[in-house]
């Protein structure tokens, strides 16, 4: 049972790195009601109209792009990923901890690096020649979609330095707020 008080630096720290993930998260959420009523208004002009609009076609995807990638880290913070808990689930909290860190460490943060790198030289061209879309009448931004490709692998490792930072504390003996496993708000034994 932990006891000790965590550093508060590393609890501030922790705390301003969550910051960003949350309010993003928080923003993104609402692309998820545009694509809906973006959907709807191609729909209703397809089929009520006759009338299509390329652009607008391509921003659903656009839209989908950007809820999905600039909110898996805020999906991760809240502990919301898709898992198997066969046995975590039976774990102790302290047999979690050790789970969410070597998991983050020897899984999440290569796999974050892999495509923040291997998507570098792609993003770069799409950048150099202010890539646009390939249809007529399409959206001439598709360099900045391919950008989150970018984003969301540091948006992630933002998040996993924090799961890195929260379950070694509590490892460590220290009160610090875990991310509970119902995909919900964070508990603790006492409020840090």
């Amino acid at each position: 049972m932990p006891t000790e008080r965590a550093p508060p630096w590393l609890l501030r720290l922790a705390a301003g790195l969550e910051l960003i993930n949350a309010g993003l998260g928080r923003l993104v959420a609402w692309l998820a009601l545009a694509m809906v009523l973006v959907t709807f208004v191609v729909v209703v002009l397809r089929y009520a109209f006759a009338f299509g609009s390329i652009a607008l076609q391509e921003s659903i995807t656009y839209l989908h792009a950007t809820l999905f990638m600039l909110g898996a880290a805020y999906t991760l913070q809240r502990d919301a990923h898709v898992r198997v808990d066969i046995f975590y689930q039976r774990l102790s909290r302290r047999g979690q901890a050790w789970v969410d860190l070597l998991g983050t460490l020897l899984l999440l943060f290569p796999v974050c690096l892999f495509v923040l790198f291997a998507s570098f030289g792609y993003v770069s061209d799409a950048w150099a020649i202010r890539e646009g879309s390939r249809e007529a009448g399409g959206l001439p931004g598709v360099w900045l979609l391919k950008s989150l490709l970018l984003a969301m692998p540091v948006l992630v490792l933002l998040q996993g330095t924090v799961w890195v930072l929260r379950n070694a504390l509590y490892l460590a003996g220290a009160t610090v707020a875990l991310p509970t496993t119902s995909g919900g708000a964070f508990t603790s034994d006492r409020d840090v």
